[in-house]
């Protein structure tokens, strides 16, 4: 079996440095589309280094912090896993902040496979990330969850339900982000080079007329979007944030990301405006402070 889950789960983590500077960080906002007005403060928080109140940092910038990509390519290499990547979608992405992330660090990822789950036609495998920053204590966890076609039917547990649907209202928020051509060109450079993002006839080959969006990048736009539009741009304060891949996003395209304000935090979706509004991203939520 290319995976085999009491292996995968039952290995120690992994522990790898991560590091990285100002610099990193300015270049992860930029490839978000941040620094637009160019001469707005609101926006010179995220990638100028000499703003009065210091550079900002998105919680979102640890699934990349020292260059790891953000979609968890150790599961690769990971005892009992030996699985084909073009069978592989990156499922969902959750994020739990215990301290602001600083500007610049030398810090540890631990990383492990804490479940495997039994989909029927597929498995999902569960990475568990934790950055611990330069005095040995948790700055953020991250959970990817990484859906591998074909490889369930083993028997295993199906896995928890954590749908998070949408309220049935009108949204409290509707916000439409106009994206770059060039902006997943722009997001490789945080670390993510599956040449999806960039080779046209290896998008062509999985199916698309053109290379994709990072999904992470989608992800991230939300999360900046709702901190700066609802959190008055305190990225300190965002405490918890998640969500599920639900369909792709090409670059150029306009983000229409709608927000509800609920007891449980704000709750979000994102589509393609340009696409008849194609689900992006789902069971999405940030919490705060």
């Amino acid at each position: 079996m290319p995976i085999d889950p009491f292996q995968a789960t039952s290995a120690p983590p992994v522990r790898a440095a991560a590091v990285w500077d100002d610099r990193d960080v300015r270049l992860y906002h930029l490839a978000l589309g941040a620094g637009v007005p160019e001469t707005d403060p609101g926006e010179l928080r995220y990638v100028h280094e000499g703003h009065e109140r210091g550079l900002r940092v998105l919680p979102t910038f640890g699934v990349v912090a020292g260059g790891t990509g953000g979609v968890g390519f150790q599961v690769f290499d990971a005892p009992g896993v030996d699985i084909d990547l073009a069978a592989v979608l990156h499922g969902g992405q959750e994020i739990t902040v215990h301290r602001p992330l600083p500007a610049a660090a030398r810090a540890t990822t631990l990383t492990r496979i804490p479940a495997v789950y039994d989909k029927g036609s597929a498995a999902v495998v569960v990475q568990e990330s934790v950055l611990l920053g330069e005095d040995g204590e948790p700055l953020l966890t991250q959970r990817n969850q990484v859906f591998v076609r074909g490889e369930g039917g083993f028997g295993g547990d199906r896995g928890p339900s954590d749908r998070l649907p949408a309220p049935d209202r009108d949204p409290d928020l509707v916000l439409e982000i106009p994206t770059l051509r060039q902006q997943a060109l722009l997001y490789r450079l945080t670390g993510d080079w599956n040449p999806l993002h960039a080779d046209p006839a290896t998008a062509r080959r999985a199916g698309f007329d053109r290379p994709v969006l990072h999904g992470l990048c989608t992800f991230g736009m939300a999360v900046k979007a709702v901190t700066d539009d609802l959190l008055g741009g305190d990225a300190t304060r965002v405490a918890q944030c998640r969500t599920r891949f639900a369909g792709v996003f090409f670059p150029g395209e306009t983000l229409r990301l709608r927000v509800w304000d609920t007891p449980d935090g704000y709750r979000l979706t994102a589509t393609a405006a340009d696409r008849d509004d194609a689900p992006v991203l789902t069971d999405a939520r940030v919490t705060a402070h």
